[in-house]
C-alpha cells in the first residue's frame, strides 16, 4: 500500500488505511464466491464493491474514533478549566502544562491527539471516496448507503470540531491523498466545513438509528443537530465572535428539544445513574462513544475512569483530580453528591490532597478501583447541555422565552433532587440575565466532564475565573499554580512541533 502523503505532515495515515483495508479484506474473504455480486465487476478498483464493504469500512472508522478518544489525551485541554487538576509531579507534565496555562508545542498529548484524529479523518475520507461508486446503483439500497455516508460526515465533523476547539486554525484534508504541503485553513473556513459536515450528516441520518442501544452509539439526525447547536455557541464566542450564531444555536437546540422523543433523548431522573456501568447507555446521551472489554468485533476499553481518578493512597493513578476552590464553591445537594466522592476525606491523602470526582471513579462498588481499563462510555454531549444551550443562547440572542426559563429550571430542579418536569417555586428562576444564569448552571452541571475549559474560552472568562482559582478557604492550596498568561492570546494550543517540522506550512 502506498503511504499517504499526509504522513509527512500529520504522522501517518498508512495505519488507518491498512486497518480499513484489513477489515474489508476479512469481510470479502469470508464470503463464498460461488455466486458473486455482478456489480463488483462494474466498479473501478477504488470503489467499494458492495454495501457490505461500505458497512465494514464505517465499522473500521468507528474503531479508530474509539481508539482516538479512549484516553485522557483526547480531552487534555480540559485541564485548563477551574474544575479539574492533575498531580503536582510524577509523569503528569503534559496535563500540568494545560492546568498551569503554559502549553508547549512539544506537549506529547497534543501530538498524539493530532495524529490520532487525522488518522481517523483520512480513513473517513477514504470511505467517502470509495462509496461514490455505489451511488445510484439499482442493486444497492440507496437509503442505507446514504445513512452510512451520513455517519462518515458526522464523524469527520466532530473530529474537525474537536481539533478546532484545541488549535483554532487547522488543516482540512478532504481527500484520501491530500496535499503533502497542506496549510491551515482560515477560522471561518474551519467552522464552515464543520457545519457543512454536520448538515450533510443530519440530512442523511434517520430520526433514530435502528437496532442500537439508548444514547445514540450510532448517531441520528438529532445527534447532528445537537452538535450544530454547540458549534453555533462556540461560533458566537471566542475566537470567531459572530454573535449572529447565537440565534442559530437557540433554534437548533429547540429543534432537538421539540423532537427529543423521536430521537430517543431525554433527561434521566437521577444524575448519578449516568456514572454507573448500568447507565453507560442512557437516553440522556446525544452521542455516545461505546467501549467494550473482550468484545469480538470492538475490544476497545476506556482508559479515563476508575483508577485514573484516585490517589495513590487508594491504589490510584493520580491523574484526574478535582480542584479545591471549585469543590468548596460547589452548591451542596444531590448534584454535588453525584459529582464527587464525598465518602472520601481527601484532606487525609498523602499522595495529593485533592477532592475526587465520582464522575471519574464511579460510585463506590460500581467499578473496580484497581482498573484503569473499563467499559464506561463517553457521553460526547448530554441532553442537559441542549437545555442549557437553549437557555444561554436565548439570552445571548435577545429572544428569551418561557421555554428557555423552563429548560434552565429543569436542570436546577434535578440538581436539587426534585422531579425535573414539575415546577417548584423554591428552585425555579424567572428573572435575571438568563445567559449568565445558564452559564453558571453549566459550570456545576458538567464539572469533571472535560467541558468547562471550552465554556470559559468561548465566553472569554479565563482571566476572571482562573485569577481567583487559588483563593481557597482551607489550609490546602491548589497544587498547580498558574504560570502562563490568562489572556486570549494564550487560549488556543500551538500546533505540535513535530507536525510543523514535517510540514513548515503549518507554522503559518
Amino acid at each position: 500500500m502506498k503511504t499517504n502523503s499526509l504522513k509527512k505532515v500529520l504522522k501517518s495515515t498508512a495505519t488507518s488505511l491498512f486497518f480499513l483495508m484489513a477489515i474489508i479484506g476479512i469481510t470479502t474473504q469470508s464470503c463464498a464466491n460461488l455466486d458473486p455480486d455482478p456489480t463488483e465487476f462494474n466498479l473501478p478498483p477504488e470503489s467499494f464493491g458492495s454495501l457490505e464493504e461500505m458497512e465494514s469500512g464505517i465499522g473500521g472508522v468507528y474503531s479508530q474514533v474509539t481508539l482516538a478518544a479512549r484516553m485522557t489525551t483526547f480531552y487534555a485541554p480540559a485541564w485548563g478549566g477551574d474544575d479539574m487538576t492533575t498531580h503536582r509531579a510524577l509523569n503528569k507534565a503534559d496535563f500540568r502544562e494545560f492546568d498551569q496555562r503554559a502549553v508547549l508545542s512539544s506537549n506529547n498529548r497534543l501530538l498524539r491527539n493530532w495524529n490520532a484524529i487525522f488518522d481517523a479523518v483520512n480513513a473517513i475520507n477514504g470511505v467517502l471516496e470509495r462509496s461514490a461508486g455505489l451511488v445510484g446503483l439499482e442493486a444497492v439500497d440507496q437509503g442505507l448507503l446514504q445513512q452510512y455516508i451520513g455517519e462518515a460526515y458526522f464523524l469527520r465533523g466532530i473530529l474537525f470540531y474537536q481539533l478546532a476547539r484545541v488549535h483554532g486554525r487547522i488543516p482540512l484534508p478532504l481527500t484520501k491523498f491530500p496535499d503533502p504541503n497542506i496549510s491551515r485553513a482560515q477560522l471561518d473556513e474551519v467552522y464552515l466545513q464543520i457545519e457543512s459536515d454536520l448538515l450533510a450528516a443530519e440530512e442523511r441520518l434517520p430520526a433514530i438509528y435502528p437496532g442500537v442501544k439508548a444514547g445514540a452509539p450510532r448517531p441520528n439526525s438529532g445527534s447532528a443537530r445537537a452538535l450544530l447547536a454547540r458549534l453555533y455557541m462556540d461560533w458566537g464566542g471566542f475566537p470567531m465572535k459572530d454573535a449572529s450564531k447565537y440565534a442559530l444555536a437557540a433554534s437548533s437546540a429547540k429543534q432537538v428539544m421539540d423532537n427529543a422523543a423521536s430521537h430517543g433523548f431525554g433527561l434521566v431522573d437521577d444524575l448519578e445513574d449516568l456514572w454507573t456501568l448500568d447507565g453507560r447507555f442512557s437516553k440522556e446521551s446525544l452521542y455516545t462513544i461505546a467501549y467494550c472489554k473482550g468484545c469480538p468485533n470492538n475490544s476497545v476499553a476506556n482508559r479515563k475512569f476508575s483508577r485514573l481518578g484516585l490517589p495513590a493512597d487508594l491504589g490510584g493513578w493520580n491523574e484526574t483530580f478535582a480542584e479545591i476552590k471549585f469543590f468548596e464553591d460547589f452548591p451542596a445537594g444531590p448534584r454535588k453528591e453525584a459529582t464527587y466522592r464525598l465518602d472520601l476525606d481527601w484532606t487525609t491523602f498523602n499522595a495529593q490532597k485533592s477532592p475526587v470526582f465520582k464522575k471519574i471513579t464511579g460510585p463506590p462498588g460500581d467499578l473496580n478501583p484497581g482498573d484503569f481499563l473499563t467499559e464506561r462510555n463517553d457521553f460526547i454531549m448530554r441532553y442537559a447541555e441542549i437545555l442549557l444551550i437553549y437557555a444561554e443562547a436565548s439570552g445571548l440572542s435577545g429572544n428569551v422565552t418561557p421555554d428557555a426559563w423552563e429548560a434552565l429550571n429543569k436542570i436546577r430542579r434535578r440538581a436539587a433532587g426534585l422531579p425535573f418536569a414539575t415546577p417548584d417555586a423554591g428552585v425555579d428562576l424567572t428573572s435575571g440575565a438568563i445567559e449568565d444564569l445558564a452559564f453558571e448552571e453549566s459550570k456545576w452541571e458538567f464539572a469533571g466532564e472535560y467541558k468547562r475549559w471550552y465554556d470559559l474560552m468561548r465566553r472569554e472568562k479565563v482571566a476572571e475565573v482562573l485569577s481567583v482559582r487559588d483563593n481557597v478557604s482551607g489550609s490546602v492550596a491548589e497544587h498547580n499554580p498558574i504560570i502562563g498568561s490568562l489572556e486570549t492570546s494564550n487560549y488556543l494550543a500551538p500546533i505540535p512541533a513535530d507536525a510543523v517540522a514535517r510540514n513548515p506550512n503549518l507554522a503559518n
